[in-house]
This record gives C-alpha cells, sequence and structure tokens, in this order.
C-alpha cells in the first residue's frame, strides 16, 4: 500500500506510479485485452472511472507503432503505450488517492507478462 508522505506538515497532493516493461505478449497489441486490463486494474485499486477508456493505434510503420491508452479517474489518471514491434509497454497511475503498487505490478503481469520491469514511485506535490 502506498505511505502518505509528509513534507513541513504539508501532505502529498498525490502518488505517481511508473512501471516500464519489456518483453511483452502479444496482448499489447490487443485493444480489447487492453480495455479489460484497464477495467479490472480501475476495479482492483479502487478507483472511479470517468467515461470509458480511450484506446487508439498511433505511428502505424514506425519503429514505435502500438496502443496508446488513457483513462480518466475521479482523482486523476491512467495512461500506457504499448510498442508492437519491441515488446515494449510503459504504465503510468497518478491520483490524489492512496492506491497498492503491488497490485498495479501484478495485474501488469498478468496481462501482458513482461519478461523484465522496471518501476519507479513519486509523490506529487506542487512548491
Amino acid at each position: 500500500m502506498v505511505k502518505q508522505i509528509t513534507t513541513k506538515n504539508k501532505q502529498s497532493w498525490g502518488y505517481h506510479y511508473m512501471v516500464d516493461c519489456s518483453g511483452c505478449n502479444d496482448n499489447i497489441s490487443d485493444k480489447k485485452q487492453i480495455s479489460i486490463f484497464v477495467k479490472e486494474l480501475i476495479k482492483k485499486i479502487k478507483m472511479k472511472a470517468h467515461g470509458k477508456p480511450t484506446i487508439e493505434y498511433l505511428l502505424p510503420g514506425h519503429k514505435n507503432e502500438g496502443y496508446s491508452m488513457l483513462q480518466l479517474i475521479h482523482t486523476s489518471n491512467l495512461a500506457a503505450h504499448f510498442m508492437s514491434k519491441s515488446k515494449t509497454a510503459y504504465f503510468d497511475v497518478f491520483s490524489c488517492k492512496k492506491f497498492d503498487t503491488k497490485i498495479v505490478d501484478l495485474t501488469v503481469k498478468k496481462y501482458f507478462a513482461p519478461k523484465k520491469t522496471k518501476s519507479k514511485f513519486l509523490t506529487r506535490q506542487a512548491p
């Protein structure tokens, strides 16, 4: 579970978790699987979707072609970018509500089976 960190008697405004993946399975090229993933992730991290996810195939013919996904949530957004040719994926969960980063990791692994991952967690607060 994400811990709320305070600085100079101020609470952090938000939490930003980034996961970079390589060696992903073919689900990164499947719009339906990406949609199912987003819906499950929102439910598991106890967020509330605002509208439907936008999932678009971008840069056809380019080395970085693939789907990009954006899902607004009531507390900010989820985003992901999938590169079909390199089998890589990049995920961002940004929210002012606490969430469990382990659940994000497990859900990413369940749907996209990356061989390697790298993650970074930030707390956000304007100066």
